[in-house]
């Protein structure tokens, strides 16, 4: 038996616990914030390692709430909230503007203009009507900063390789290339978002837990995954071609 308020009233309206459910979701998608907060707090002290956890803890509520404000029918229930405002807010601060400022802090780049690209960049790709497509792909280089910072931190990338990436990324937002929006993908979804939980857990324990597998280079091998979601966006995405 449901508990009470667990499903819709006998008059077809929601319950209590549905209401619950849904106000729930947005609280995890806000926490989001805090995240990065917390994540902009530990670069500030020089916490690195502790800065790159929390991106993590950033990109993992992202990878969820999603999907749970789907099942949950979150848009219907608080019609008064725009999941997806507070979504774009939220991922602007841990997509672009904390790994901006971490590659920064950590010595990544020789100087903070580097960092203007990223926002600058990102913040036109957020701006954009069609930055997610109607059939579910993400236009343009889809703002993994923190992705892109955290390697350039754990590999030890120099700095001029570091800014050259930076430039050759912030062009990238402009290409109307689609890549798969991991949450929304009927092919190949379900290895894909697999795929991912498996690599932000090795990422977690590569910079948690420094040496935790010996001299396996996991930083290395954890890049399989990044190549994957390439790939498999250019195969089913690839280049958006204007209509004729």
């Amino acid at each position: 038996m449901s508990a009470p308020g667990s499903r819709a009233t006998s008059d077809g309206s929601p319950g209590a616990l549905q209401r619950t459910a849904a106000w729930s979701v947005h609280a995890l998608t806000a926490s989001g914030a805090a995240v990065g907060l917390f994540a902009l707090l530990a670069t500030s002290r020089g916490e690195f390692s502790a800065a790159a956890l929390w991106m993590l803890v950033a990109l993992a509520i992202d990878g969820v709430d999603g999907t749970l404000a789907r099942r949950l029918r979150v848009a219907a229930l608080t019609p008064g909230i725009d999941g997806r405002r507070l979504d774009d807010i939220v991922d602007y601060l841990n997509y672009v503007v904390v790994p901006a400022f971490f590659l920064v802090e950590a010595g990544c780049v020789d100087h903070m203009g580097w960092a203007a690209l990223p926002v600058l960049a990102s913040a036109y790709g957020f701006s954009r009507s069609d930055a997610k497509t109607a059939d579910h792909f993400f236009l343009g280089f889809p703002s993994y900063w923190n992705v892109f910072a955290i390697y350039a931190w754990q590999l030890d990338v120099s700095a001029m390789a570091t800014q050259a990436w930076i430039v050759g990324l912030a062009v990238a937002v402009f290409v109307p290339l689609k890549f798969v929006y991991p949450s929304q993908m009927t092919t190949f979804g379900r290895v894909t978002n697999g795929g991912a939980a498996l690599w932000t857990a090795l990422m977690a324990l590569a910079i948690g837990v420094p040496g935790i597998f010996g001299s396996v280079p996991i930083l290395w091998i954890s890049l399989i995954y990044p190549i994957w979601y390439v790939g498999i966006s250019m195969w089913l995405g690839g280049l958006r071609r204007a209509k004729t």
